[in-house]
């Protein structure tokens, strides 16, 4: 682990000269809780950039509380520190509104897109329902949610099977900074309001994916991300929920690293 000048902590793998592949986790994880069987598998063929967002894992608290402008300036902050002039961004959840974000306001600097697990348009309703419930849920910071959220997260399968795993995920959540974590947690809520047909049209090169049974970024959302941006593919991977991505990380690296290779030859 490397802390930049500005505060963020990153790992850096792969071939020196490789494309690089910036990886983005999601609210309250890790770089590493969230890539750590995806990441080696990647910086075999490219340049892996992973880094925890402001507040998160190593990475220190943001002074003046986040937004997706916030969370993407910090990554260009962070590849211009490291010299890195392009790089593909593979975000999932929070960090799949945030590498759409950077897209739209650092095209130049995004080779393509994978979008993870991310929501986008949930209708008036719903919409305001998700922002009431961030705003009541930060009051009692992480811990007030994370049994409700790891039931969204994991099937009832692995939790069984694997409940050292769960028990991780549970810790690294827990181990968040409340008030940080709430703001957070806040953008999750609202900033899909920034992507949802977005003025700034995004053209690179996407691939958006989803697992079937996850409840707040649906294949139907994957679908609407992917007709918003033209010449998008869509997967859905079956039988998974939101962290399908740690349940059974190989449904997600084989399809990433056949992308990004088609789209570096």
């Amino acid at each position: 682990m490397v802390l930049s000048a500005g505060g963020t902590a990153y790992d850096l793998s792969g071939p020196e000269g490789a494309p690089v592949v910036a990886l983005i986790h999601g609210l309250g994880l890790t770089r590493q809780s969230t890539w750590g069987a995806i990441a080696p598998m990647l910086s075999q063929r490219f340049r892996v950039l992973s880094y925890d967002l402001c507040g998160h894992g190593q990475s220190i608290l943001p002074p003046d509380g986040s937004s997706l402008t916030v969370l993407s300036e910090q990554l260009i902050a962070l590849m211009d520190e490291l010299g890195i002039g392009q790089a593909a961004l593979v975000g999932f959840s929070l960090g799949g509104m945030i590498n759409r974000r950077c897209a739209m306001d650092h095209g130049g600097r995004v080779s393509s897109l994978v979008v993870l697990n991310s929501p986008h348009e949930r209708g008036p309703t719903l919409q305001q329902q998700v922002e009431a419930a961030a705003r009541d849920a930060g009051a009692g910071g992480p811990e007030a949610t994370i049994d409700a959220a790891l039931a969204r997260w994991f099937t009832e399968d692995f939790r069984t099977a694997h409940p050292d795993a769960v028990a991780a995920i549970r810790r690294v959540v827990l181990a968040n900074d409340p008030v940080n974590y709430a703001q957070h947690r806040q953008v999750l809520a609202e900033g899909v309001t920034e992507l949802i047909r977005p003025k700034i049209a995004i053209r690179h090169p996407t691939l958006v994916m989803t697992s079937q049974f996850d409840s707040g970024s649906t294949p139907a959302m994957a679908q609407t991300i992917a007709d918003e941006i033209d010449g998008a593919e869509v997967i859905t991977v079956p039988g998974l929920k939101h962290l399908g991505l740690i349940e059974q990380p190989e449904l997600f690296t084989a399809p990433i690293i056949a992308f990004l290779t088609a789209c570096v030859n």
